[in-house]
């Protein structure tokens, strides 16, 4: 395989690691969960009614946040939240159209509806699709085939690394757990827009969790400090259990009580009055921004599966890397990085740089053809995964 390079990646840890979360009810998640969602939706219309899926690309989503009254025992919303779902998408095929407006605010009310569960995604939301056709010349690129193999629609770059280390397991946790409650009875004052950041120094940890907290659920500033006191022991619980004992962790940082500045929001998310949101803003497709790290700049959510390798590359370069770790004895940790050239068969990268840590200072180059086999597999492996995207099964966020 000419394109591959293959070199040794220096075993040093880093003094200090920062990770960071978004989570589900936070503006940019929540646009890029509504780009995704719309990326499978169009993947399903299209398949549906001819066979297979045509070219789009519906990654640009904007959240203008909205105006809010919060308190405790209520609160209202005063102006709604603002979505605009943007991008290209083939609307018509011959004199067959497809209404790719309703697709897209149909199925962003309902991912809403299924994960946000104090707002109103009717009454709260307002939604504007403003989504064209693609040019011809990239529609053109689209339909064309290498044989059976897609052309990669763009020249962009992949990068991925395993294991996870302790802290990044951790973040990656503590939002999915919290998140991851029956919402409507456990801690239902507890918002979806949690954001977590981790920081360690050495084997000093410190967590800062911000949870936008509903006040309809809340009737006191005495109900509201309970809510963050048990924040606080989940946290530092889950801290424990992944090894870091001594974790400091501070919620709502910026709260202070007796000024009355608190944390508090009508529909558990800071898209109501606080903060705004766009797609490619947050998590990579391992789901933690981690900038210590290897890192795409790639928005992965709302791509085509079938030939953006913005965002094929990103989720193969992953599992080449933990496939690595998970196969390779010798292999302690990984790093990939892959880059296509537009027009070429998409399983073909311009090049695949593989870095590896190896025990007992093993010599990488004797690595090199297990890692030929291992990257062979996964790039074979990249029109299968159209079917995962579409499913759902392979997250972006």
């Amino acid at each position: 395989m000419q394109s591959l390079a293959v070199s040794a990646l220096s075993p040093a840890g880093n003094t200090v690691e920062i990770v960071e979360r978004k989570g589900l009810g936070h503006p940019d998640t929540i646009c890029d969960a509504l780009a995704e969602t719309l990326s499978r939706n169009l993947c399903r219309e299209y398949l549906r009614r001819f066979g297979e899926v045509l070219h789009y690309n519906v990654d640009k989503v904007l959240l203008c946040g909205g105006r809010s009254a919060p308190a405790f025992g209520g609160g209202a919303v005063l102006a709604p939240i603002n979505i605009y779902l943007a991008g290209r998408a083939v609307n018509k095929v011959g004199n067959d159209a497809i209404n790719i407006r309703e697709i897209a605010i149909d199925g962003s009310r309902a991912w809403m509806r299924a994960n946000l569960h104090a707002l109103n995604a009717d009454r709260e939301v307002h939604i504007q699709e403003v989504i064209q056709p693609g040019s011809g010349d990239l529609q053109q690129l689209f339909s064309r085939r290498g044989g059976k193999v897609p052309l990669a629609n763009d020249t962009s770059i992949g990068v991925g690394y395993a294991p996870m280390s302790p802290l990044e397991l951790l973040v990656l946790a503590a939002e999915k757990r919290i998140n991851g409650r029956d919402r409507n009875r456990d801690h239902p004052a507890w918002g979806e827009d949690i954001k977590v950041m981790g920081i360690r120094q050495g084997s000093l940890v410190n967590l800062t969790v911000a949870c936008a907290m509903i006040g309809k659920h809340l009737a006191h500033i005495d109900d509201y400090l309970a809510e963050k006191a048990a924040i606080g022991d989940f946290v530092q619980e889950l801290a424990a259990a992944h090894g870091f004992a001594d974790c400091q962790a501070g919620i709502n940082a910026a709260d202070d009580p007796k000024a009355g500045i608190i944390y508090l929001t009508v529909t558990g998310t800071s898209a109501e009055a606080d903060d705004d949101g766009q797609v490619g803003r947050g998590n990579r497709v391992n789901g933690l921004i981690t900038p210590c790290r290897p890192m795409s700049l790639e928005a992965a959510a709302g791509k085509n599966p079938v030939s953006h390798a913005g965002k094929i590359y990103n989720i193969v370069a992953r599992r080449i890397a933990e496939t690595l770790v998970a196969t390779v004895p010798q292999v302690s940790a990984a790093h990939c990085l892959m880059v296509s050239r537009i027009g070429a068969p998409v399983t073909r990268p311009a090049i695949v740089e593989v870095r590896l840590t190896t025990r007992d200072q093993y010599p990488v180059a004797q690595l090199r053809q297990r890692v030929e086999e291992i990257t062979a597999d996964a790039l074979n492996g990249i029109p299968g995964l159209i079917d995962d995207f579409m499913a759902g099964n392979i997250e972006v966020f």
